[in-house]
């Protein structure tokens, strides 16, 4: 057993699956000197009792890379360390059952093609030559995808263990940990039971007991870590000869493993018999409260049987398989796994700590795993990861995620685990967590609410007798009952004045002598004279897009930084690195809500409101009252049409939007401000705008002054590929799309290649017409060349459409 280093890099809390793979990543960096601890035996954990099941399939770009990444490793890992694995590639059926699962499965489908991944769709009677002891008599289709299978999860964890140590990094055992101390180095100090041991990053990777090793980080910047615990049972069967005699009769080889994602279960070849792993709606979560605390160690424990919540898809597997049924149930695993508020782990920056990450609550540890240890260590050693990672980075979550948030969500999330997330369905647990001032307004008026970083904002506004049931959401098409109220609100906005109530904007006043001079040498491209405002873009230090900010200037060292809700964390991490110690970074972002007024009859609404002068130019803002209330009035609109941000203080927002409403403003939602905002070609964080892509590609050039003194981040990269030329570029497709617009990372062809991927798609109102922003090979990119998008597995015509605003391309309207 190792003895406990004085000194590491890296120090990893955890001895489960993603522990090991990120040390053993770390290592094959070139980072050889860092220590995992481990309180009990590796894989002690979730680990030891997962099923150990590796698929590819997602609808999240990232997280398929990653899964892809883990089946890619596995497959060549036991050689490489020489460490002897039972990693199965049986490939796996996903199950349809309706129209809008066969387009789910087409569209993942697409994106596992364009991975790399030769993913099939086959027919009830295909699949019936492939699964002999399956009914397919009420079946749609299959998705196929031939990458899945299973793994030993221990075999997993001690390969990856061994191959680490290999490589001279050091694993302790049966060593707790028992807090932290951090230095004014930003350094830091692990105490364990087996003494002290200093280092300059350390990795949150706890699996279940994540939260509580979260604690210790408290007071230097830290949160309460977001999850919850389930508990997930999956039964084994007896042995069965029919399944023996096809195994041996084809070589061999096991089924494919089988998931009814409709029932929801999965069901596996296990030696010869069965593994059926429930995902059951009347679903159990352990240790949510004090009355059932966490226990200080439950390693290698199991809860007793409860077989009488799983009975009904225990049956319908039986329905299923008959096989089944002529076999008795060998062993019943019951262990606790833990849940994130959307079901997908944390893997980045620990929120607010410097030198502190997170690779922990993983509902998917095993299938995740290789991918999550390769991310961690690029986070770790580069400060960036190969894809964009948002969809699992921890900063998605802040100030919301109260336990009650994360107990609600996690049973949710778990009692619909094999769902199907439509682009206009909202989930229903845990709402209300933030609320804009004027919030009951927006709902008197029919307001049908989205949740954007806790915040609740209007999608669309509902008319009496418009159906609002979550039912109404199930479809992945345009039309539904928002569709005509969406388009009312769009031709509010183009034809007169409406009005969007904007919470949780998040803004930071960033004040203090030398803060310009740090922000020149931040962003790409310059800052705004005092009395205006500008768009500003940071990248990282490839060039890629890592942010948009508003930077409204104030005074000469003196800036309001507004940013999207989502990225307030996120962004506050940026500005905190790269200001200096006389510059004060204030979030003010839960203290004021923000209008939207916009249309080309917003000045005349406005005019009879406010003292402010209506005159100044686009890209200028002022300090005016509205409606006798203090406010702050910003020339600039999303929409795309003559308009204003209107800023105030929470308590005097309900008598401004009041008056706006009254002086005949029309209330508007996000599915109208989205359809608008593509018609403009402007592009949304996270979507558009990502680390997968560069500022040159993303067509931002002209945010970029490589002729400034200043060495901003990314700099010499895009100096550099500004010589060398860019693999994409931005365009803005008009799609001849038949029920459904392009969801994100839609698959673009030209002929038999896929040549890019759109990043953001909806109909626009105004131009008519469905349009789709997205990155394709530079080749392809003059205006009127057709190529096709692939949506929900069907191929439609796109032209490329002039590198201008589809709407109002001269920006007439927007500088009335």
């Amino acid at each position: 057993m190792a003895d406990l280093p004085k000194k590491a890099r890296v120090v990893i809390i955890g001895g489960g699956v993603v522990g090991c793979s990120t040390l053993y990543h770390l290592a094959k960096k070139g980072w050889t000197d860092c220590v995992l601890i481990e309180k009990n035996e590796l894989t002690a954990g979730s680990t030891w009792h997962a099923a150990g099941n590796v698929p590819t399939f997602s609808t999240s770009w990232a997280i398929m890379n990653m899964q892809r990444y883990s089946t890619e490793l596995y497959a060549r890992l036991g050689e490489e360390v020489d460490y002897p694995m039972n990693y199965h590639q049986s490939g796996s059926i996903r199950l349809a059952h309706t129209d809008e699962r066969m387009q789910e499965f087409e569209r993942a489908c697409s994106m596992g093609r364009y991975q790399g991944i030769q993913m099939e769709m086959w027919t009830p009677e295909e699949t019936k030559e492939r699964y002999p002891f399956m009914e397919t008599h009420d079946l749609k289709g299959v998705l196929y995808d031939p990458t899945d299978g299973d793994i030993d999860p221990a075999q997993l964890t001690q390969a990856l263990a061994k191959g680490a140590r290999d490589m001279g990094q050091k694993i302790v055992r049966f060593c707790p940990a028992s807090g932290v101390t951090q230095h004014a180095d930003k350094t830091w100090t692990v105490h364990t039971e087996k003494g002290d041991i200093d280092c300059d990053y350390v990795v949150n990777a706890a699996g279940y007991y994540a939260q509580r090793v979260g604690e210790w980080f408290l007071p230097y910047g830290g949160r309460t870590v977001p999850m919850m615990v389930m508990s997930h049972q999956y039964l084994l069967t007896e042995e069965i000869p029919e399944v023996e005699a096809w195994s041996k009769a084809n070589g061999g080889v096991k089924l494919p493993l089988m998931r009814d994602v409709d029932v929801s279960y999965y069901l596996r070849q296990e030696k010869h018999g069965y593994n059926l792993g429930p995902y059951e709606p009347n679903c159990k979560g352990e240790w949510m409260d004090d009355s059932d605390p966490m226990p200080d160690d439950f390693s290698f424990q199991l809860w007793s049987d409860d077989l009488d919540r799983i009975e009904d898809i225990v049956t319908d597997a039986m329905e299923r398989v008959p096989l089944m049924a002529t076999s008795g149930v060998s062993r019943v695993i019951n262990g606790p796994i833990p849940y994130a508020p959307d079901g997908l782990p944390l893997i980045g920056p620990m929120p607010g700590v410097d030198n502190a990450f997170e690779a922990c609550v993983f509902t998917f540890g095993i299938a995740q795993g290789g991918g999550a240890g390769k991310v961690m260590a690029e986070w770790i050693v580069d400060g960036f990861t190969e894809w964009d990672m948002w969809a699992v980075d921890p900063r998605r979550y802040t100030d919301y995620t109260d336990q009650d948030y994360c107990n609600q969500k996690g049973m949710e999330v778990y009692g619909n685990e094999y769902a199907m997330h439509y682009p206009h369905h909202e989930w229903p647990a845990a709402r209300d967590k933030k609320l804009s001032p004027v919030h009951d307004r927006v709902i008197a008026a029919g307001g049908q609410m989205g949740v954007y970083n806790g915040w609740e904002r209007a999608n669309w506004y509902a008319k009496e007798g418009d159906d609002t049931s979550l039912e109404a959401t199930h479809t992945w098409g345009r039309s539904g009952p928002w569709e005509q109220r969406v388009k009312e609100e769009c031709e509010a906005v183009r034809d007169g004045c409406g009005v969007l109530d904007l919470p949780g904007f998040s803004r930071f006043m960033v004040t203090g002598d030398g803060t310009a001079e740090a922000l020149r040498g931040l962003v790409t491209g310059g800052l705004p004279k005092v009395g205006r405002m500008n768009l500003v873009y940071i990248s990282d230090d490839r060039g890629r897009i890592l942010t948009e900010m508003s930077c409204i200037r104030m005074g000469d060292d003196e800036f309001l930084m507004i940013t999207a809700a989502t990225a307030q964390w996120h962004d506050r991490d940026i500005l905190k690195a790269a200001m200096p110690a006389t510059t004060s970074i204030e979030d003010v972002t839960t203290t004021r809500d923000t209008l939207i007024v916009t249309g080309p009859t917003s000045r005349d609404v406005l005019a009879g409101l406010t003292d402010a002068d209506l005159t100044t130019g686009w890209l200028t803002h002022q300090a005016a009252t509205v409606a006798g209330q203090p406010a702050y009035l910003i020339r600039v609109s999303f929409a795309g049409e003559l308009g204003w941000e209107v800023h105030a203080l929470n308590e005097h927002m309900p008598a401004i939007y009041d008056a706006i409403i009254g002086a005949g403003a029309k209330p508007f939602g996000m599915y109208a401000l989205n359809s608008l905002r593509l018609e403009k070609g402007y592009r949304a964080w996270k979507g558009d705008l990502s680390t997968d892509y560069s500022l040159l590609e993303g067509g931002l050039g002209r945010f970029v002054k490589l002729d400034k003194p200043q060495d901003f981040p990314g700099k010499a990269a895009i100096l550099n590929e500004k010589q060398q030329g860019v693999k994409k570029t931005f365009v803005t497709l008009v799609v001849e799309a038949g029920d459904a617009d392009a969801p994100y990372m839609s698959c673009i062809w030209k002929g038999d290649e896929i040549i890019g991927e759109t990043t953001s798609g909806a109909w626009g109102y105004r131009v008519n017409a469905s349009i789709a922003l997205g990155m394709i090979k530079p080749e392809h990119a003059e205006p009127g060349t057709e190529l096709e998008v692939e949506i929900y597995g069907q191929k439609y015509k796109a032209t490329v459409q002039k590198d201008e605003p589809l709407w109002d391309p001269a920006n007439e309207r927007l500088r009335a």
